[in-house]
């Protein structure tokens, strides 16, 4: 049933619940036709995109209906294209351990000449560069490098917002007081110009230090006011949604969730305990958050209000396994990706897969 339905039987229900004549009807009609954050919406499974793969970490959908699909471990980039996959990059300097690997994909076009990677390499994690003609991706070099590299906590997530600036979102490597030192490059919401500068309206501008005091961000996505929010993962306690502003301090390592510490920014949305969540890739589509949560095994919707977020709402929970990245498409629905095979999941047929979902509108 999709929300038009939703909203006509709820105009005849009150219709008929009234007391007075026909013309009762026409008093129902205001509160019918003004939808409220607590509306609901039926997302939908509506098959597989693309199955057998290997701990697949990031998924970017381009104009002409095909993807590039990066595996954490296995180091792959792939085309997907007519619904199969194909090799068309595999750096050499990426160095797989523990969280880190080949890890979040960027384009600055759904029609692009080139594609943007974050990768962890044997000194640090640094985003790269390389042109792309189709069908490989050649010329690789180094856009940003230095990012601090853990065994947990790399971040990963890179997307260009709509300002044509690159975001960067980095994760403290396991080690908490970096996510306060503006001197390092761990935990935080970096910005760059698309050659790696610090983008020139920075807070310092000598710096590519957007938002700091992040534990672990891997999520990423813009409103339609402009607005970034962020998905970021707590220790044991609260899972966070951040709006994000300019630099302000988000709290790590003195704050998990919501705290009174004067300087620090709340989160606006939570989950608690994080065994309910774990977000990792975050898509904002029809007015909603759409959140790929690791151990919660769901696709959470959380609706947005300007700068206000609801409670979190679960979706298709344990139906596919742990959940690492979610995707907008060009067609207005979700690509959903899986996260079975990385060893922490218990994989099933056909996984690691890319699942369509399809969001009313």
């Amino acid at each position: 049933m999709n929300r038009a339905t939703i909203v006509a039987l709820a105009a005849l229900v009150l219709a008929g619940c009234s007391n007075g004549g026909p013309s009762d009807a026409l008093i129902s009609e205001p509160a019918v036709s003004s939808p409220t954050v607590d509306e609901v919406t039926f997302p939908t499974i509506d098959g597989d995109i693309a199955s057998d793969l290997a701990a697949p970490w990031s998924v970017v959908p381009l104009a002409d209906g095909s993807a590039l699909i990066s595996e954490r471990d296995s180091a792959r980039i792939l085309l997907l294209r007519d619904g199969r996959t194909t090799v068309i990059g595999n750096p050499a300097q990426v160095l797989p351990e523990g969280e880190g690997g080949l890890l979040g994909l960027a384009v600055r076009s759904p029609d692009p000449k080139r594609v943007y990677a974050y990768y962890t390499a044997a000194t640090d994690n640094r985003v790269v560069v390389f042109d792309f003609d189709g069908t490989a991706l050649t010329n690789e070099r180094t856009v940003l490098g230095g990012i601090p590299k853990g065994v947990i906590h790399n971040g990963g997530r890179i997307a260009f917002g709509p300002d044509g600036y690159l975001y960067v979102a980095t994760g403290e490597t396991g080690v908490p007081e970096l996510a306060q030192d503006r001197r390092s490059l761990a935990g935080k919401i970096l910005r760059v110009t698309p050659s790696g500068n610090p983008a020139p309206d920075n807070p310092d501008p000598t710096s590519p230090v957007w938002s700091y005091g992040h534990r672990n961000v891997q999520g990423l996505a813009w409103d339609t006011d402009g607005q970034l929010w962020a998905s970021e993962f707590g220790q044991e306690d609260v899972d966070e949604l951040n709006l994000i502003e300019p630099g302000r301090n988000y709290g790590w390592p003195m704050c998990e969730g919501a705290c009174d510490i004067p300087g620090m920014t709340n989160p606006k949305a939570t989950w608690s305990p994080t065994a309910t969540s774990s977000p990792s890739g975050l898509a904002i589509l029809n007015g909603s958050a759409w959140v790929a949560a690791l151990r919660g095994q769901a696709l959470y919707e959380v609706r947005l209000l300007g700068t206000s977020a609801s409670e979190p709402k679960a979706w298709f929970a344990e139906d596919l396994g742990r959940l690492r990245d979610v995707v907008a498409t060009p067609e207005g629905n979700l690509w959903v990706v899986t996260n079975n095979t990385d060893g922490r999941g218990s994989p099933r047929a056909g996984d690691d897969r890319i699942v369509e979902v399809v969001v009313p509108q």
